[in-house]
C-alpha cells in the first residue's frame, strides 16, 4: 500500500500550471516538523502536487504560511541536471486540506 498523510506549513505561495492535456496541477512545498535528516528536532521539506479542482482551489486560496494536511501517495522521480548529474526525489501526489491561515491573516474577522 502506498499511502501517506502529512501536516505542514507552506514555505512559498502555490504554483499552478496547465499540463499539455489541459488539466491543471498545483505544486506546493511544505515544511514538516520532525522530518529533517537530524530526526525529530529538525524540519524537513516535501513537495506536493494536487491535480484538478482540488489543486485549483489550493492555488486560489492558499499562500505562504498556511497550515495544511495532505493525504495521498508517494511518487518517485529521477532527472538529469544541465551539468549531467543524476538527481532523484520523492513527492506526494494527493489532496490538500486547508487547516489554518498564517498568523495575522484572520485578525480582522
Amino acid at each position: 500500500m502506498n499511502s501517506i498523510t502529512i501536516t505542514g506549513r507552506l514555505t512559498q505561495d502555490p504554483e499552478q500550471r496547465t499540463l499539455p492535456s489541459g488539466s491543471t496541477v498545483c505544486r506546493l512545498r511544505l515544511a514538516v516538523d520532525g522530518m529533517g535528516r537530524g530526526g525529530r528536532d529538525e524540519v524537513g521539506y516535501v513537495n506536493v502536487n494536487a491535480f484538478g479542482n482540488a489543486g485549483e482551489a489550493a492555488a486560489r486560496v492558499l499562500t505562504k504560511g498556511w497550515l495544511v494536511a495532505v493525504d495521498g501517495r508517494l511518487q518517485y522521480g529521477e532527472w538529469e541536471t544541465d551539468e549531467g548529474t543524476r538527481r532523484h526525489d520523492y513527492e506526494i501526489v494527493g489532496n490538500v486540506e486547508f487547516l489554518a491561515a498564517p498568523r495575522g491573516e484572520n485578525d480582522n474577522h
